[in-house]
């Protein structure tokens, strides 16, 4: 029950995203099954911080990485923190169980001319309906920067043709207006078309499936997939969509404040992860271009 309550917190007074709260489901659910396997507990205001400790050792010896582990250890920190505000616990027992070091991870992007001249090969106007909407897919990803479930999110009416841009609501249904290139706006236009003729039913809801339903994440995953199989991409996923658009706006002059606005990251540290990989590319231009950059 004390879970149900801290879930439903979530839900109306945090509005975490669906994905968030499933993630935070799943973590204090196995959390509580191990409580249960190793110490007989089945009630968490009874948890100490050496109890923690001991799952985080059983998540490292199960191969959990790092990085998923410390999500762990947040999900109990938040969870806690809910009890204490609650007064249903005189502490917060996760509060002094440290994080785990991670080693950075630099987004994975795709290189600018070879998304490029994959995404010139568009479907012709006289081609099926299923086409039209996979390439509009990638070119929404790509073009805007939107997240995955930012994509599933639009509507028809999301769409601005007046303004050139694109209303978004991302996490914490925080809207944000991202602008649509003339070349985005007829490929939206063209989709619209399509959807209208081919499909005898369909939903307001912009990406729909070939029943004109609306389309759920594994479908965008496997249009992506499919997209990014014929690149050097390591991971082929529709955040590496998200990563090329950060990543090639950094490297032809953009701000990162703009970046952040765009990519509607709550913080500029969230976006300042993209000057790894544009850093690597200036000392590459510098070592070629520099007269005396190859001097010894």
């Amino acid at each position: 029950m004390i879970i149900d309550r801290f879930i439903q917190y979530l839900k109306s007074e945090k509005r975490c995203s669906s994905h968030t709260i499933t993630a935070y489901q799943t973590d204090l659910d196995n959390f509580c099954s191990f409580l249960d396997t190793h110490y007989d507990l089945s009630n968490p205001i009874e948890v100490t911080r050496d109890m923690i400790r001991s799952w985080v050792i059983f998540l490292l010896e199960e191969a959990f990485s790092p990085s998923s582990v410390n999500r762990k250890i947040s999900t109990l920190k938040s969870f806690y923190n809910y009890l204490l505000k609650q007064g249903l616990v005189n502490a917060n027992p996760a509060k002094a169980v440290p994080s785990l070091k991670t080693p950075k991870r630099l987004p994975v992007y795709v290189d600018e001319e070879q998304l490029s001249a994959a995404l010139d090969q568009e479907p012709a106007r006289g081609q099926d309906f299923s086409l039209c909407r996979d390439h509009l897919v990638i070119e929404l990803l790509y073009s805007t920067g939107m997240r995955r479930s930012e994509l599933l999110g639009l509507r028809e009416s999301s769409i601005d043709f007046e303004n050139s841009c694109l209303k978004v609501l991302g996490k914490r249904n925080k809207e944000r207006l991202i602008p649509l290139s003339k070349q985005m706006e007829e490929q939206l236009m063209l989709y619209l078309e399509m959807k209208r003729t081919c499909l005898e039913h369909s939903t307001d809801n912009l990406i729909v499936t070939d029943k004109g339903m609306k389309a759920y994440p594994e479908l965008i995953y496997r249009i992506t997939q499919a997209f990014l199989v014929n690149t050097t991409s390591k991971r082929k996923s529709p955040h590496v969509l998200r990563h090329s658009f950060a990543t090639h706006m950094l490297s032809r002059g953009a701000d990162l404040n703009t970046i952040k606005e765009l990519l509607g990251h709550a913080s500029l540290a969230a976006t300042q992860v993209y000057t790894h990989s544009t850093i690597a590319q200036l000392k590459t231009i510098y070592h070629e271009a520099h007269p005396r950059a190859k001097l010894k």
